[in-house]
């Protein structure tokens, strides 16, 4: 049930049945003052422009048609024209029971579902995974089971970079170490190490530069022994990510790689089907197509390469092919790309020549999703100490270290078992939630005190309220399933927390509508914290609690546990019985 959505049709039709045109909205939205009412219609301000009429006695005629007696206690009109709908108690009770009561906590799937393509993580495979990944991966994995859990169809795009220039050089470079009697999984054991090693020699040592791009062209080619050795370093890369992605809890698996390498074939129909369409023409020898939609200010179009003057392709051109193959193959409704803010110029050439081209349907929606920066607590691009790029793999060990330590230090009674459970929930949980909390498109300080924390909007904050419910539960004897009786709504903390636990759907769809997944975050912060004030101001346990009372309080304490796990199984963050 999306309470905004129904009062929003019942306005709509009493507005028609006053008179009103039907492109007036009835612009229905929660309440921030409950003295105000559950939700407010503010409508009648903007129609009273349209109509010539004043915005209070237009407001009265909307009243005077409502048809809300099955789900409102009390109308009123405030002020010049605002409409404040007081909801009833009992219907809300009934929305509760039945949202606890659901499998999918009455959250309504889509009636028609999209196919949605989502890009997200890409690392390159040349190298192992950094803190530099970890947005992309995280974010995209967020929507990616947002949109899962509204009935969509999700194609995950790890769209890793596997191909070019470097990879000649890698593969000499692994070529000579096997032909040391050194296997291949040893050899590349640590992927920057190895990495550095072949750069150095690539540098120093012309004839193993000479070799390494022999390589390319060879590999380019189809050449059997360098794609042996190649899909060598590509297999044990990818076991690399794989570990990550494992430790993530991320939903990415090998079979949704669709990497830069299997775009190969196509580069050259792209060009020619770009020349075809006289999109490109000849610059210096090089492939350009010259964009006036994104002209500079003296009306110049903006060059886009498509293809080099020696006759090498670009990141653009595997691009565009993967548009096509994402509109034409996969059958797209919406491609969401979360690339960072830095590539937000060569998303919109590829888009814009994208459209022009014919690569994506006029109806599929092609959507860069940027977001900021990782920083330090210098206010500078999150490293090491020694100024190098800090490995994803280390900095997700240390939080669960750190989180073990923390639950040490709070005198933890879990098990050793248990308490490595959980320090791995905490601390994996903390990273995640500190990033997804705050708004994609910023950036942000990376703190260890302040994610760890158990005070504020954090993961373990969250997590914690989540054990707390299971406690109470403990405490009765009781299993959730076995409660009777009906949620029955008195105290104002009751009140509060109904609404805020019927707001998940209308979240869900911001989300993913708009990708930003920190409304979810701001949301079950919020859901806990009122929580935690029904908890304080309405006893559950004690023995002076009526029967029928006690149920219906521990009816909202489990429809609280159900959503706040859910809320944070969809940003991939788990939650523990005991802490």
């Amino acid at each position: 049930m999306k309470i905004r959505e129904l009062l929003s049709n019942r306005v709509q039709e009493a507005m028609i049945a006053a008179g009103i045109p039907e492109d007036c909205q009835p612009m229905v939205s929660p309440s921030k003052n409950p003295q105000f009412g559950d939700f407010q219609a503010n409508g009648s301000m903007a129609a009273a422009k349209k109509v010539g009429q004043k915005p209070r006695d237009l407001a009265q005629r909307i009243v005077d048609e409502l048809n809300v007696d099955d789900i409102a206690s009390k109308i009123e009109i405030a002020g010049p024209g605002f409409i404040n709908i007081h909801l009833s108690n009992e219907w809300l009770g009934q929305l509760v029971d039945h949202a606890a009561e659901n499998e999918n906590l009455g959250l309504v799937r889509a009636e028609n579902g999209e196919t949605v393509v989502i890009d997200y993580s890409s690392p390159n495979l040349a190298k192992e995974m950094h803190v530099g990944h970890l947005r992309s991966t995280i974010i995209g994995d967020a929507l990616a089971r947002v949109l899962e859990s509204q009935g969509h169809t999700v194609v995950r795009q790890n769209h890793v970079g596997d191909w070019g220039t470097q990879f000649g050089m890698l593969i000499a470079h692994l070529e000579d170490q096997t032909s040391q009697n050194q296997v291949a999984e040893a050899a590349l054991a640590d992927l920057e190490v190895f990495y550095r090693a072949a750069k150095v020699r690539f540098d120093e040592d012309e004839d193993f530069a000479a070799r390494a791009r022999d390589y390319v062209v060879k590999l380019q080619s189809g050449n059997e022994r360098c794609l042996t050795l190649w899909q060598q370093f590509i297999d044990i890369s990818v076991a690399h990510s794989e570990e990550i992605y494992e430790l993530l809890n991320v939903t990415l698996k090998r079979s949704d790689i669709r990497a830069e390498s299997a775009y190969n074939d196509d580069l050259p129909v792209v060009i020619e089907d770009l020349k075809a369409k006289g999109l490109v023409v000849e610059d210096q020898g090089a492939q350009v197509a010259f964009l006036e939609e994104l002209a500079d200010k003296e009306g110049n179009p903006l060059p886009m390469i498509v293809q080099k003057s020696g006759g090498g392709y670009l990141y653009a051109t595997t691009d565009l092919a993967a548009v096509r193959y994402r509109n034409e193959v996969l059958n797209s409704d919406r491609v969401l790309y979360f690339i960072d803010a830095r590539q937000s110029l060569h998303m919109k050439q590829v888009f814009t020549l994208s459209r022009k081209a014919g690569f994506a349907k006029a109806e599929c929606s092609l959507e860069h999703h940027p977001f900021g920066t990782m920083m330090g607590e210098d206010g500078k691009p999150f490293k090491t100490r020694a100024g190098g790029t800090v490995k994803l793999a280390d900095l997700l060990v240390e939080a669960v270290e750190k989180a073990e330590a923390l639950l040490e230090s709070k005198g933890s009674d879990l098990s050793e078992e248990e308490r490595k459970d959980a320090a791995r929930k905490i601390g994996i949980g903390a990273v995640k939630y500190a990033d997804l909390s705050k708004t994609r498109t910023n950036d942000y300080i990376f703190s260890w005190d302040s994610m760890l924390s158990f005070e504020g909007n954090t993961a373990p904050y969250l997590q914690y309220a989540y054990t707390r419910i299971q406690s109470i539960f403990r405490k009765a004897e009781l299993s959730p399933e076995n409660l009777g009786g009906n949620v029955n709504i008195v105290e104002d903390q009751e009140k509060a927390l109904a609404l805020k636990l019927l707001q998940l759907g209308d979240i869900i769809d911001s989300v993913s509508r708009e990708a930003y997944p920190h409304l979810l975050c701001n949301y079950l912060y919020e859901l806990s914290s009122l929580f935690m004030k029904f908890y304080e101001a309405c006893p559950v346990l004690k023995d002076d609690v009526e029967p029928a009372v006690r149920e219906s309080r521990l009816k909202l304490c489990h429809a609280t546990a159900r959503t706040l796990e859910k809320g944070l199984d969809l940003l991939g963050i788990e939650v523990m019985e005991r802490m």
